[in-house]
């Protein structure tokens, strides 16, 4: 009988070795850190960006927030609109040259045909599902509106009327993507399964997670690749040639307290991963191998989502008025690894 509590000893004195190892472990540091925080006049919760050309872009958030810049980033300037409701939420922002959308809630969606100098109230209909969450513009007068519970809209008038293109919503989503394809993955809010919607389909197409992990976020690659995100830090990708099928998932960073939020691809090889209380990832081999950029966690926000409007420019939106701006040519030296 001793004998067998010595080996049960040992083998949770082991046990407790290999927790400490794992909650020890830390990913490598990148090199260089090619991100800048750029200073905005709010500390609203900022939640998407778009630029009609290099050089002019907006930021939206709550708090009604609309930022404008003339610089490529640089330097940014509130909007004041004149709304129904001053503290509305605007969730989502698209350009197509000239032509600019803005969707939020309560139900909200605004317009402008010349970059930006004036913006339009879009009246939407009182029978609208859930709130819009995001918009992309596609052509002249065409755009595509999506809302919290997985209803899709289309207009080719410029909004004056909207053809829905799903026949019944999915349900209320934490977080929905759209393709270059067209095609949209939602996250169900409590995270326990996803859904896929592709052009000229009636219904949702429901999937279980394929983990007892609670996902966080997904979207899709360039390469036609499905990306997951899911509690604990795990990042997971789909097969190349069948969204069915899952490849094993990745932990950058073991035993991680804070989540991951979004992801985006700067090239078809490099990617970042953003996440709360200030965390950043990279991967220069498509998702084979991480490092973290620590400077950035310094920076006292979540990071909501990361957007590439070409390889060269990027940004970052947070809460807390939190904008970081892609500038590999102000990069600082990462600290060397402890020894």
């Amino acid at each position: 009988m001793h004998s067998i509590f010595k080996s049960w000893q040992r083998i949770f004195a082991l046990f407790i070795v290999l927790l400490m190892c794992v909650s020890c472990s830390k990913v490598a540091s990148i090199s260089a850190n090619p991100w800048e925080v750029v200073n905005v006049p709010t500390d609203a919760k900022l939640l998407d960006i778009a630029f009609s050309d290099q050089s002019h872009g907006y930021v939206v958030g709550g708090k009604a927030t609309l930022l404008r810049t003339e610089d490529g980033g640089n330097t940014w300037q509130p909007i004041k609109l004149e709304l129904d409701e001053p503290n509305s939420r605007f969730n989502g922002i698209s350009f197509h040259g000239q032509e600019g959308w803005i969707v939020g809630e309560p139900a909200l969606t605004l317009h402008t045909t010349d970059g930006g100098n004036s913006w339009s109230n879009i009246p939407l209909s009182a029978k609208l599902p859930g709130n819009p969450i995001s918009i992309v513009a596609l052509d002249e007068n065409t755009a595509e509106m999506a809302t919290s519970v997985g209803a899709i809209y289309k207009t080719t008038d410029g909004g004056k009327n909207w053809k829905a293109q799903v026949e019944e919503a999915v349900g209320v989503v934490r977080n929905m993507e759209r393709s270059s394809k067209g095609e949209y993955i939602a996250v169900s809010a409590k995270g326990n399964f996803y859904s896929i919607w592709r052009p000229g389909q009636d219904a949702w197409e429901p999937h279980n997670r394929n983990s007892s992990r609670r996902v966080e976020n997904m979207g899709f690659a360039n390469n036609g690749q499905m990306w997951m995100l899911a509690r604990g830090g795990q990042i997971q990708f789909s097969t190349p040639n069948n969204l069915e099928e899952w490849l094993e998932p990745e932990y950058p960073e073991f035993a991680t307290s804070w989540g991951l939020l979004d992801l985006a691809y700067r090239t078809p090889d490099e990617i970042w991963v953003s996440g709360g209380s200030g965390n950043l990832l990279r991967s220069g081999d498509g998702g084979k191998t991480w490092e973290k950029d620590r400077d950035v966690e310094s920076v006292p926000a979540n990071l909501y989502k990361i957007v590439f409007l070409s390889p060269e420019q990027g940004f970052i939106v947070g809460d807390r008025g939190i904008l970081l701006k892609y500038n590999p040519s102000v990069a600082t030296s990462a600290p060397a690894e402890p020894a």
